[in-house]
């Protein structure tokens, strides 16, 4: 009876750290959990913006890896960037943004 204690303790253990090791995170790789905090944070980010009057919220688009926002896409002027970029920094969660919104251009 002890060594079948013993082999299904090893084998619990074995499950365990398997388990524990493939939820953790890379570099390049998000674990479950923080994928998860970076979907609110993203969902959170993209309320903030279509709330906000001075943003053209369709035109930008939001990622959050590992709680870091990128923004990409385009605006009216060099002020609704800087506001879209203000406002995705004040969004609880977000440990710093990207800005990688571009201008229209004026000729078409």
């Amino acid at each position: 009876m002890t060594s079948f204690i013993k082999n299904f303790s090893v084998f619990f253990f074995t499950i365990a750290l398997a388990s524990f090791l493939g939820c953790a995170s890379t570099p390049k790789q998000e674990s479950a959990g923080e994928y998860f905090d970076d979907a609110t944070i993203t969902g959170k980010v993209k309320a903030a913006l279509v709330k906000d009057s001075d943003v053209k919220a369709k035109d930008i688009n939001v990622e959050t890896f590992k709680g870091v926002v990128q923004l990409s896409g385009f605006a009216d002027s060099q002020a609704e960037i800087n506001k879209a970029v203000q406002v995705a920094r004040d969004t609880k969660g977000v440990k710093s943004v990207k800005n990688d919104i571009r201008l229209k251009s004026s000729a078409s």
